[in-house]
């Protein structure tokens, strides 16, 4: 069974993370799909020479088939608000029926309530 794991990834120790959540995901059997390891990042690439819009399409294209592919959607929820790249992804897996979980770590909260968003919420199982 493959798994979409969305994250933020603009930090080393989000990196970090991300990757200790794939390897643990891995351990369980599942096959993983961690954007940051299978479609790349942006910011090297431009900084490499590569052409930012053909990048930037590229990974968005690369992203969403993906997310297509999936049969579960791990949305990881850390930070002061989820990462807005991985909240599109989210909606695309949820629209897209796919069986949906988030994971946080961080105790910080939309609206300092024990909920997040709920739009975020109530698409996540």
């Amino acid at each position: 069974m493959r798994i979409y794991i969305a994250a933020p990834l603009f930090s080393q120790a989000e990196k970090e993370f991300n990757l200790t959540v794939d390897r643990a995901l891995r351990n369980l059997g599942l096959d993983t799909y961690l954007p940051q390891r299978d479609a790349g990042e942006a910011a090297p690439l431009i900084r490499a020479g590569a052409d930012e819009h053909t990048v930037r399409a590229r990974l968005f294209t690369a992203d969403c088939t993906a997310v297509g592919a999936c049969e579960l959607f791990l949305l990881i929820l850390d930070g002061r608000v989820p990462d807005e790249g991985a909240c599109f992804e989210l909606g695309l897996a949820y629209a897209a029926g796919k069986t949906c979980f988030g994971l946080q770590t961080d105790s910080r909260r939309f609206g300092g309530t024990d909920s997040n968003n709920l739009m975020i919420d109530y698409a996540l199982g």
